[in-house]
């Protein structure tokens, strides 16, 4: 039987929970590494639409924007936040009124909300989402995104929001 090496550490799983086993062999939990804020993307606030009205469905649906919304250090989920998503889509431009709406999270952080087939603009298909600080409770910076779909075919778009605290 091989000897086992003193600077050797393992890392073993234990009903959801990492613990670490030093050379000394006692275990303590690990550390989660803190979890970085979402930065706001170059054009993300284009057409942005301050209070755009919280809705069931933008248009017709069809297409589903979802994702997550965390706190920035240890990604708890954030609930009752209040995400604006707006797009060009087969039923409006970016700038229509009727292209905007907002859906607010669950308890577990997650959102989602269903608008029309988001179609390019500029040459790319891409949806723009808002946690608007000024339009929520507080507490967290304003993040806009622009994230780019990687094709214009496909019929839902994810994004995760990690907020920095004020």
């Amino acid at each position: 039987m091989p000897t086992p090496d003193p600077t050797r550490r393992a890392v073993v799983s234990t009903a959801g929970a990492a613990l670490f086993i030093g050379a000394c062999g006692l275990t303590i939990p690990a550390r989660a590494q803190s979890l970085a804020p979402t930065p706001t993307m170059r054009g993300g606030a284009n057409n942005y639409r301050p209070g755009a009205p919280i809705v069931k469905r933008i248009g017709g649906g069809g297409f589903w924007t979802t994702g997550t919304v965390r706190r920035a250090g240890d990604g708890a989920p954030l609930a009752g936040r209040r995400i604006q998503v707006w797009a060009h889509t087969t039923e409006g431009h970016e700038r229509d009124a009727r292209s905007h709406g907002a859906t607010l999270t669950d308890a577990d952080g997650v959102f989602r909300i269903e608008m029309p087939q988001i179609v390019p603009a500029f040459g790319q298909p891409h949806g723009h989402l808002a946690y608007d600080a000024d339009y929520d409770n507080g507490g967290f910076e304003t993040v806009f995104l622009r994230p780019v779909m990687a094709r214009a075919s496909d019929t839902s778009l994810h994004v995760e929001f990690v907020l920095r605290p004020t």
